[in-house]
């Protein structure tokens, strides 16, 4: 973790349509990153926001009966409240209707365009409303858009034109000379496949109005507006301060991970290098393309009617198990698949029987054997070989769920901290403080709950981003705040006479 800085980014999102776990997830992966290095002492910056122009959420607007802007203004509503529902805490939240933004895209198009890296040209080919992309004839499948598989229209239209095929042998070497660019590996080769079997098609970057009006308006050609596209991969530089605040874009730009879903990888690492190569500004060091949940080995469509709704679960499990079952369940870059069942099966093995019920069983214990009050401990608590192995562990818990950050081996981390929870529950079978309480051993009782209670401390801790509320409630149990780095590897840092709170059942099964 040497990078001066950390910044991450979502995908922002069309508010044609409520959000579901697709969205949900995203945005609840950049938080976990963003909280773990902010606890790792990492300047950090998270934007998310809302992608607002286009055909889609114009024919959203005629089908609701409403003008675009109150579409946007309705549907990012619901974005805004899920977020702050599942806890999520971003730094900035940008819309692409804001006037911060509108003006940036507006003075990159013109001056691409002074720079003839923009052109006007005639377009005969297909295009898919869905993707919102033209595409040719020989790239269809069956007839169909490549991309969806959806129907698409024959057009033929005067357009202007990103000069993005002079880019393609520069962006072949850059990828290859990267290799943190793009991840996993996996999709860069994906990436590289594309570009050296393809012939890289110039990019048609507008819109005339007299077929959609709703998108930012071209500044040297009034007829048209802008692709969507274009206008929204900006939202990455035009939110922190690009051409007006270079402190502040100087501070955060190259960004640090561009999480993706992996269907929009060809605009994220084609479309979005070029367009950074042609404005002279850096690359972000790495776009990370995740997998899609599916039901089963189904991806989750709106028109299968199997999409989870993030909201619904939330109700029926707590924000906390909702999270944690996100992180932990999918191997990024990997799909996953999301049934309730295995909800509930990770939900009760991970969460209540293991660390749920060690939480009960310490604060209990202190309650009973010790007075509701932190023992205090002298110099030698850890000299025993099971204090040290417990220890041990869960330091090594530490150091693994650090490395998993960096590698985005999230799921790898939480499976560390989760073993070390069950290293303590195992402590207690070993020591039994029910026993040594009942022989009179009051010192060894208090070094066996103190213990246990310091492990769980640090898990808490490290568990932090990923459940804030649940592990708040657990650490102000000991009288503890935040979770500090400092803390992570010291040992003693409960005080001595502590009141010991209740929180209550964490995770009922």
């Amino acid at each position: 973790m040497t990078k001066k800085s950390y910044y991450v980014t979502t995908p922002i999102y069309y508010v044609n349509d409520k959000p579901h776990i697709g969205h949900a997830y995203t945005t609840i992966l950049a938080d976990v990153l963003a909280s773990y290095h902010r606890l790792l002492g990492t300047p950090t910056w998270f934007l998310t926001g809302t992608d607002e122009h286009g055909q889609k959420v114009q024919q959203a607007a005629d089908k609701n009966g409403l003008t675009p802007q109150q579409q946007c203004d309705q549907t990012v509503v619901r974005f805004q409240e899920l977020w702050k529902r599942l806890e999520i805490t971003n730094d900035d939240f940008i819309r692409t209707t804001e006037e911060r933004h509108k003006v940036i895209v507006q003075e990159v198009l013109q001056d691409l365009y002074d720079r003839d890296e923009i052109y006007r040209a005639e377009y005969e080919g297909w295009y898919c409303v869905g993707c919102e992309r033209f595409f040719a004839e020989k790239d269809l499948v069956d007839g169909n858009c490549p991309e969806c598989g959806r129907k698409v229209d024959a057009i033929v239209e005067t357009n202007y034109f990103f000069r993005m095929s002079k880019y393609q042998e520069w962006l072949i070497d850059y990828i290859e000379t990267h290799p943190e660019f793009i991840q996993p590996d996996f999709r860069a080769n994906e990436t590289l496949g594309f570009l050296k079997t393809k012939k890289l098609q110039d990019l048609c970057i507008s819109r005339p109005k007299s077929r959609l009006a709703w998108g930012i308006e071209l500044p040297f050609d009034k007829e048209f507006v802008t692709y969507v596209w274009f206008d929204a991969l900006l939202n990455y530089i035009s939110a922190i301060g690009y051409k007006r605040d270079d402190a502040k874009f100087n501070q955060w730009w190259p960004a640090t991970h561009q999480l993706i879903g992996k269907d929009i990888l060809t605009t994220h690492t084609v479309y979005w290098p070029t367009m950074l190569k042609a404005m002279n500004v850096p690359l972000p060091k790495t776009v990370f393309a995740h997998g899609w949940w599916l039901t089963g080995r189904t991806k989750m469509s709106k028109s299968l009617g199997n999409v989870v709704n993030p909201m619904e679960m939330v109700d029926r499990y707590g924000v906390d198990a909702f999270r944690y079952f996100l992180i932990a369940e999918m191997t990024l870059g990997q799909d996953a698949s999301f049934t309730e069942e295995a909800f509930i099966r990770r939900y009760n093995s991970d969460l209540a029987n293991d660390l749920g019920n060690l939480m009960s069983r310490t604060v209990n214990m202190l309650g009973r054997y010790c007075d509701g009050t932190f023992p205090a401990l002298g110099s030698g608590a850890l000299d025993g070989a099971p204090e040290q192995e417990l220890w041990t562990a869960v330091q090594q818990a530490v150091v693994e769920m650090e490395s998993s950050i960096g590698t985005m081996h999230l799921n790898g981390g939480l499976a560390a901290v989760l073993a070390a929870v069950r290293k303590v529950n195992q402590y207690f079978e070993i020591k039994q403080p029910w026993t040594q309480a009942k022989e009179g051993k009051t010192e060894a009782v208090g070094v066996t709950l103190a213990l246990a209670a310091e492990s769980l401390r640090v898990c808490a801790a490290l568990l932090y981003p990923v459940m804030p509320e649940k592990m708040s409630a657990l650490r102000a149990a000991f009288g503890l705040g935040k979770p500090e780095l400092s803390q992570l590897r010291t040992f003693g840092v409960i005080k001595a006479g502590t009141v010991i709170g209740n929180p209550g059942i964490l995770f009922p099964r």
